[in-house]
């Protein structure tokens, strides 16, 4: 079976789905709001009536970002009353962005910045952060959180398992590779479409100092468990090895020194068009649903509240990883099935289980 380009396939849990599931994502980015602002506070803005543009790039239904958004945008509107604002949205063409515009629109539940920031303009981009998404020299501010660990292609199958942090040898050296390759060209490509002076705000997951990283920070490890269930499945027949063998998420996560790299290296091409890291740090960010479990205890509870914002971003995967030969039906209730099996073995022995955030909080400036 061949591997598909992450265009081809992937995109969030839509209808707002995914805002509603992955509240730990908007929690990041709440959080980290205070390192955007300082960034604009170090390289005071000019109010000189030219627009000023922010991206959010692989924003999903723009819910989780909805917040952190509104006071950066905010602060650029108190700093700067002349200048226009842009905001501009971008994921892959498979994103559910009739659900962006509800939320940013008010035409959901979620309280939104769009009705209080006077001279806004709120846009679109079906394009991934892999190419160039506006134009050259146009950009203020990049954003982009829980995404750039998004690869354009899985390099080769992981014959042991379904997520390059349990690969091992070559196999792991040509994920890493690949990971360093998207990772310039990403950079590159937000260095060319920075004014000079902007700067990007990069909170994205990887690998910390004490090996962390997402669902696997010292209990139960979630990607090892995606694994081991779906091969469980293959054993009793229900898929085929072949069908296990194409299952790969086209993630990369990276070292703070694999994040680092480009732009400490003089000789990098990022380095040499003026991109510098400003700021970096690692921090874990607690699974909401597993602090909630503390508090009431109930373990089916826990089970049905903690399975969605697994499904929301990884169900894709398991569905690309299934034979084209059979039916969609066919496939969405292995799919079904699969993640019903998650759900009873947390709600079996629920302790250990949770989807830890673990990112590298990046400030990177255009020189």
């Amino acid at each position: 079976m061949t591997a598909l380009k992450t265009d081809d396939f992937m995109a969030m849990k839509g209808a707002g789905y995914y805002s509603q599931a992955t509240i730990g994502a908007k929690h990041v980015m709440d959080n980290a709001a205070g390192l955007i602002l300082d960034a604009l506070e170090r390289r005071p803005l000019a109010d000189d009536g030219t627009d000023f543009t922010m991206t959010d790039m692989g924003c999903a239904d723009g819910g989780t970002s909805i917040d952190m958004v509104g006071r950066v945008l905010s602060a650029v509107r108190a700093k700067c009353p002349s200048r226009p604002i842009r905001m501009v949205y971008t994921d892959l063409p498979r994103n559910d962005f009739s659900q962006v515009f509800k939320n940013v629109h008010g035409l959901t539940g979620l309280e939104t910045y769009a009705k209080s920031i006077s001279d806004l303009y709120v846009f679109a981009s079906a394009t991934s952060f892999h190419r160039q998404i506006v134009p050259a020299g146009s950009l203020d501010l990049g954003h982009s959180a829980t995404a750039s660990h998004y690869i354009t292609e899985v390099p080769m199958p992981i014959e042991n398992h379904v997520h390059m942090v349990g690969a091992t040898g070559a196999t792991r050296d040509a994920w890493r590779a690949k990971g360093a390759v998207d990772w310039e060209n990403f950079l590159l490509n937000r260095t060319r479409e920075l004014k000079p002076g902007g700067f990007l705000a990069l909170f994205n997951f990887g690998i910390d100092e004490e090996g962390r990283y997402l669902g696997s920070t010292g209990g139960v490890s979630m990607f090892d468990t995606f694994d081991r269930i779906w091969r469980e499945m293959a054993a009793e027949g229900i898929i085929t090895e072949a069908e296990v063998l194409a299952t790969n998420f086209p993630q990369v996560y990276r070292t703070v020194e694999e994040f680092r790299a480009p732009l400490d290296d003089p000789g990098s091409p990022v380095y040499q068009a003026g991109l510098r890291a400003e700021h970096v740090e690692t921090r874990v960010v607690r699974c909401p649903f597993a602090v909630d479990f503390e508090r009431h205890g109930d373990a089916a509870k826990f089970a049905r509240a903690y399975i969605p914002t697994l499904r929301s971003w990884s169900e894709p995967v398991f569905l690309a990883g299934l034979s084209p030969e059979r039916t969609v039906e066919e496939r969405a209730e292995i799919v079904d099935a699969y993640f019903g099996r998650y759900e009873a073995e947390v709600a079996r022995a629920p302790h250990g289980h949770a989807m830890d955030y673990v990112h590298c909080y990046m400030i990177c400036r255009k020189v």
